[in-house]
C-alpha cells in the first residue's frame, strides 16, 4: 500500500493535517505525519517528531530552536526536512508528499518539496497560492493549491480545499505508481529550448533526433523553463542537448521579464554533455503590456508580440556583449560542442524585411561569438534563416553524429 507523507507545522496546524490524514486513508492509502514545527508541542501527536525531523539536517538545531527566531527556524527546517524526505523516497518509504500552510509553513514544506524528483506527486495547499510562486515552486512540478482561508481550522470552507488536495495527491501517486509498473525501455534524453520564434526549428530538429532513437524534451525559454532545462542536465539524466534558443540571456543582460539567471548555458559543461549551441533569439528582450517598457528605451525598435508581450530589438552593443557571453559559456565545455550561426536571421522576426531585422546587430553577435570562441570548437555558418529546414536539419544531424561517435 502506497504511502504519503502529511507534513506540517503541527504545533499550530495540527488539527488541519489530522484532517488530511483522515482524507488520505479514507481512500485506502498508508500516511506519514511529518511534524516540522519548532515553536512548540504539537497539536496532535505526529508520526515523526520535528526532534528527528531537525537532526537529518546535521546542524546545531536545539540552539536554534532555543533562540526562537523564526526566521532562523523556518530556513532551518527546510533543509533538515529536505534531506529527511529526500531519504524516504529514495528508500521506497513515501509515495507522495502534501502539506498545508501560511507563509513558514509553505517555505519548509516547498523547500522539502524540491528536493524529490520530478514526477513524485506534491502537493501544497497555500495561502499565498494565488501569488507569485516561483520561490516556492522553483524549477519542481509541486502542485499548488489556494487555501481560499487561512489555514486555522477546519471549517465548512477550508474541508472541502482540503479533501480536494487529499483527492490530488492519492490520484496522483496511484497514477505514478501504475506508471512505474509498467515495463517500457525508456530512450536516452535530449533536452531542447524553444520560443515562439524557433518552433519550426525545433520542431524539424526534434522529428529529426527522435528518428534517431532518442526521447526530446522541448523547454520554453520563459526563464523559468531555461532553469528546469539547466536543473534536469545537472540531474545527470540527459544524454545531449540541443540549446537552439538561447535568447533568455538577452533578458538576463538587458533586463527584461524571462531572464534565467546568470547560470544558464553552465549545465551542459559542468555535466560534460555533447551539445548544440544557437544564439537563437537573441535579438529580442522579453517586456509586459507596452507601458512596463522602462522608459530608458523608449527610442528603441519594439514589436508587439501579443497585448501582454512587448518585444524590443536588441542593439549592436548588446549584441556585440550576448555573442562574447555565449562564447565565453561555451568555452567551459568538456564534451564535444559545435555552435551553428543562422546569417541570415536569428528568430522570424529577424529575417529580411522583418521588423526586427538589423545586418549590423546580427554581424556583431556573430562576430563577437567567432572571436570569443577558443580553438578547436567547431562553428558552421549557413546561410538561412534559423526555421530554414535545412538549417534545423544541420542542427540535429550534427548532434545525433556526436552522439553516434561519444558511443563507438
Amino acid at each position: 500500500m502506497p504511502t504519503i507523507a502529511v507534513l506540517g507545522t503541527l504545533d499550530t496546524k495540527g488539527h488541519e493535517h489530522a484532517a488530511v490524514v483522515e482524507a488520505i486513508r479514507q481512500r485506502g492509502f498508508s500516511t506519514l505525519l511529518i511534524n516540522v514545527g519548532s515553536h512548540g508541542p504539537p497539536t496532535v501527536a505526529a508520526d515523526v517528531d520535528a526532534s528527528q525531523v531537525a537532526e537529518a539536517g546535521g546542524e546545531d538545531w536545539e540552539a536554534a530552536f532555543s533562540r526562537k527566531d523564526r526566521g532562523e527556524c523556518v530556513a532551518l527546517m527546510g533543509r533538515a526536512a529536505a534531506r529527511y524526505v529526500a531519504k524516504l523516497a529514495e528508500a521506497g518509504q513515501i509515495h507522495g508528499i502534501i502539506s498545508l500552510g501560511g507563509g513558514g509553513g509553505t517555505s519548509i514544506a516547498t523547500t522539502a518539496m524540491r528536493a524529490l524528483p520530478i514526477g513524485f506527486p506534491k502537493v501544497m495547499v497555500s495561502t499565498l497560492a494565488s501569488g507569485n510562486v516561483a520561490p516556492y515552486v522553483g524549477t519542481m512540478d509541486i502542485v499548488m493549491v489556494p487555501a481560499i482561508v487561512d489555514v486555522a481550522g477546519v471549517n465548512r470552507i477550508s474541508r472541502v480545499i482540503f479533501e480536494n488536495a487529499a483527492g490530488a495527491v492519492c490520484g496522483m501517486v496511484e497514477t505514478a505508481e501504475a506508471r512505474r509498473a509498467e515495463s517500457a525501455t525508456d530512450k536516452p534524453l535530449v533536452v531542447a529550448s524553444m520560443f515562439g520564434n524557433t518552433t519550426d526549428c525545433v520542431n524539424e530538429a526534434r522529428r529529426i533526433v527522435e528518428g534517431a532513437g532518442y526521447e526530446v524534451l522541448v523547454f520554453h525559454a520563459t526563464g523559468q523553463g531555461g532553469r528546469a532545462m539547466e536543473s534536469l542536465i545537472a540531474s545527470g539524466l540527459v544524454a545531449g542537448v540541443l540549446d537552439i534558443t538561447t535568447t533568455e540571456w538577452a533578458d538576463e543582460y538587458v533586463g527584461g521579464t524571462l531572464g534565467a539567471g546568470p547560470e544558464r548555458l553552465d549545465a551542459a559543461g559542468k555535466a560534460g554533455l555533447p551539445a548544440i549551441v544557437v544564439p537563437g533569439c537573441l535579438d529580442m528582450v522579453n517586456f509586459g503590456e507596452p507601458q512596463s517598457v522602462p522608459a530608458k528605451f523608449a527610442d528603441r525598435t519594439f514589436y508587439h508580440h501579443n497585448p501582454q508581450v512587448t518585444l524590443m530589438r536588441t542593439n549592436a552593443a548588446e549584441c556585440a556583449e550576448l555573442g562574447r557571453i555565449l562564447a565565453e559559456k561555451v568555452n567551459a565545455y568538456t564534451a564535444p560542442v559545435t555552435v551553428l550561426l543562422p546569417m541570415l536571421a536569428i528568430s522570424i522576426i529577424s529575417a529580411p524585411g522583418q521588423p526586427f531585422h538589423d545586418q549590423e546587430a546580427d554581424e556583431a553577435l556573430f562576430n563577437a561569438i567567432k572571436t570569443h570562441l577558443r580553438q578547436g570548437i567547431r562553428v558552421i555558418e549557413m546561410n538561412h534563416t534559423i526555421n530554414d529546414p535545412a538549417f534545423a536539419r544541420a542542427c540535429a544531424e550534427t548532434l545525433v553524429a556526436t552522439l553516434a561517435a561519444l558511443k563507438s
